[in-house]
C-alpha cells in the first residue's frame, strides 16, 4: 500500500508514467552526455589529488571503477584519465578550470531537463541559472567522491594500525569491507537525494533517504554487477566493435545509470502524488493548479457544483 493506494494501482500508474515519459528514450540521451562529461569530471577530481594531503584516494576511486565497470571499459577508462593526471597539471586548475567544469556540468544539465519531464513541469530558469545548478551540482559531487573516498582510505589505514597490532582476524576484515560497502551507499544516497533535489524544477522539500533513491542506489549495484558479469562471460563487444567496444561497453553502463536516475525519479514523483500534501503532475510547488483555476487531483473529491438560487415567481 502506498497511501492507501494498492500496490498493484502503483505498479500500473509508474509503467503508464515511464511510457508517458519516454524514459528509455531519456535514459540513452543522458547516456550520450554522461559519455561526454564523465571524463572531464573525473580528470578534473582526479587532478585535485596531488594537490591534497590524502594518500592513495586516486588509486581506491580507480580500484572501485574497476570493480563496478566491465573490465575492458574499465582499464580504458582508467587509462585515459591516468594518463592526463599522472603528474600535477597547474594548468589544468587554472585556464582549463572553467572549461573542465563546464564540459563536466553539460551531464548534470541534461539530467535537470530529464527530471522535469518527470514532473511535467517547463524548464522556468534562466539559462545562467540551470547552469550554475548544474555547475554546484558538479562539484559538490567532486567534493562528495573526494570525502567519500578519504574516509573509505582512512578506514583502510586504520584497519592496517589495528592489524599490525592486534593480528588481521576475520572479524576485522568483514568489519571494514562493511565499512566500505556502507560509505559507497552513503555516499551514493546522497548523490541521489542532490539530484533529485535541486535538478528538477519545482519546490519541495530536503530528503536523504526516499523510496526512488533508494530502490535506484539498490539498482544501479545490482545493474553494474549484473553487467559486469554479463560482459565477462556471455558478450565480446570488442569482437564486434573492435577498438570501440570498450567505448560502447561504457555507454552502455552509463544507460544503465541514466534509466535507473530517471526511474527512482518517476517513483518519487508518483509517491508524492498520492501523498496528502503532495504535488500533483505538473505543479511546482503545491496546489499551484488550483490557484490557477484548474481542477484538482483525479483521484480526489470531485468539484461541487455551484447552486443557483432559487427566485420566487412574480
Amino acid at each position: 500500500m502506498v497511501y492507501g493506494i494498492p500496490l498493484s494501482r502503483f505498479l500500473r500508474e509508474l509503467y503508464d508514467e515511464i511510457n508517458e515519459d519516454d524514459v528509455f528514450n531519456g535514459a540513452a540521451t543522458l547516456g550520450f552526455w554522461l559519455t561526454l562529461a564523465i571524463f572531464p569530471a573525473m580528470i578534473f577530481v582526479m587532478a585535485l589529488l596531488p594537490y591534497l594531503p590524502i594518500p592513495n584516494v586516486d588509486r581506491a576511486i580507480m580500484d572501485l571503477l574497476g570493480q563496478a565497470l566491465p573490465a575492458n571499459a574499465a582499464e580504458m577508462f582508467s587509462g585515459v584519465v591516468s594518463e592526463i593526471t599522472s603528474k600535477p597539471r597547474g594548468g589544468l586548475l587554472s585556464f582549463g578550470l572553467l572549461a573542465t567544469l563546464w564540459a563536466a556540468s553539460a551531464g548534470m544539465y541534461a539530467i535537470m531537463q530529464q527530471l522535469n519531464k518527470t514532473y511535467d513541469v517547463e524548464e522556468a530558469r534562466s539559462f545562467i541559472r540551470a547552469r550554475l545548478t548544474a555547475l554546484g551540482l558538479s562539484i559538490l559531487f567532486g567534493v562528495l567522491v573526494i570525502g567519500a573516498f578519504s574516509l573509505i582510505v582512512a578506514g583502510g589505514m586504520m584497519q592496517d594500525w589495528i592489524g599490525n597490532r592486534f593480528g588481521f582476524s576475520q572479524t576485522l576484515l568483514t568489519f571494514f569491507v562493511v565499512f566500505r560497502w556502507v560509505m559507497i551507499v552513503l555516499a551514493l544516497l546522497l548523490g541521489f537525494a542532490l539530484i533529485y533535489y535541486w535538478g528538477p524544477n519545482v519546490k519541495q522539500d530536503f530528503a536523504f533517504i526516499t523510496p526512488g533513491s533508494l530502490l535506484s542506489v539498490l539498482l544501479l549495484i545490482l545493474a553494474s554487477l549484473g553487467f559486469q558479469f554479463y560482459t565477462a562471460n556471455f558478450e565480446d563487444y570488442s569482437a564486434t566493435y573492435g577498438s570501440l567496444g570498450a567505448v560502447v561497453v561504457l555507454m552502455m553502463w552509463l544507460y544503465i545509470a541514466g534509466l535507473v536516475l530517471l526511474l527512482g525519479s518517476e517513483i518519487n514523483a508518483l509517491v508524492e502524488h498520492h501523498a496528502p500534501q503532495g504535488k500533483e503532475k505538473g505543479e511546482k510547488v503545491e496546489g499551484q493548479r488550483e490557484r490557477q483555476g484548474v481542477p484538482g487531483r483525479p483521484d480526489g473529491p470531485p468539484p461541487r457544483a455551484p447552486v443557483t438560487p432559487l427566485r420566487r415567481p412574480r
